[in-house]
């Protein structure tokens, strides 16, 4: 169940590449977020039928973090309790997709993925002591994303699969399609964090940015569309390290 969950989440990061990508030349139409990437599936044949496949795949992955925070990680040092805390914390964000799928699979589409980020953001900061909280998130938001690019360039991605499986030729397929994607992954996460921050030292909610904005702020660098573009090609690259993950991953202590 962990890999057809792993396969969702590949899929998902392939629709979203593929959306920013379109958006760095002129041709997207929808957000470069979750919710642009199932309304791409539904209006395809077939496409709600993929959907509810995808909420299940999302549910493998939320049973599958809250079984390695409680019962450990199949790699060294699995027990430590900062590796329980990150499959918690993955756990919690895999509850977000399965239950935003679901909702889509049934009617409620809801908001982009900027609009909830404005809105959850105004909330927080009308809270006593909330501007802090707002920037302890983002703090939150930037580490995991400066831990991911380092982790992807000192290849710590080697210790959660069969590397024994692999061989040479997936090898060389892998680890650089793991660096790339697991690099652009982070580059974005840092950067949601970064606007998160911004708007709470500007006490300005509405500077806080989703997954579609951050990714089109890309463009608004020197690179221009280009930035973006680069961006996009890494989110796709991710999507398909994560079909590599389905196929080499460790998901039980058995491994």
């Amino acid at each position: 169940m962990s890999r057809v969950g792993l396969v969702a989440r590949g899929l998902l990061y392939l629709l979203i590449g593929w959306m920013a990508l379109q958006v760095a030349f002129g041709g997207g139409g929808k957000e470069a977020d979750r919710k642009g990437a199932l309304e791409a599936i539904a209006d395809k044949p077939g496409g709600l039928v993929l959907i509810g496949l995808m909420a299940a795949g999302f549910a493998a992955l939320v049973l599958w973090q809250v079984a390695e925070a409680l019962f450990g990680r199949p790699v060294p040092d699995g027990d430590k309790a900062t590796k329980r805390l990150g499959s918690a914390g993955r756990a919690v964000v895999y509850a977000s997709a399965f239950a935003a799928t679901l909702a889509f699979l049934f009617g409620h589409h809801g908001s982009s993925s900027d609009q909830q980020s404005k809105t959850y953001t105004a909330r927080l900061m009308e809270a006593p002591g909330g501007r802090w909280l707002v920037l302890a998130v983002a703090a939150g938001f930037v580490v995991v994303g400066v831990v991911m690019v380092v982790n992807a360039f000192r290849h710590k991605f080697m210790k959660e699969l069969k590397s024994w499986e692999m061989g040479r030729t997936a090898r060389r397929v892998v680890k650089p399609l793991a660096m790339v994607g697991n690099t652009a992954r982070g580059l974005v996460i840092a950067a949601v964090g970064a606007f998160l921050a911004y708007a709470a030292i500007t006490f300005q909610p509405d500077k806080a940015q989703g997954l579609d904005g951050t990714l089109r702020e890309f463009a608004s660098t020197p690179a221009g569309p280009w930035g973006l573009a680069a961006i996009a090609l890494g989110v796709l690259t991710f999507g398909l390290y994560s079909f590599c993950e389905a196929r080499y991953r460790k998901v039980d202590a058995s491994n």
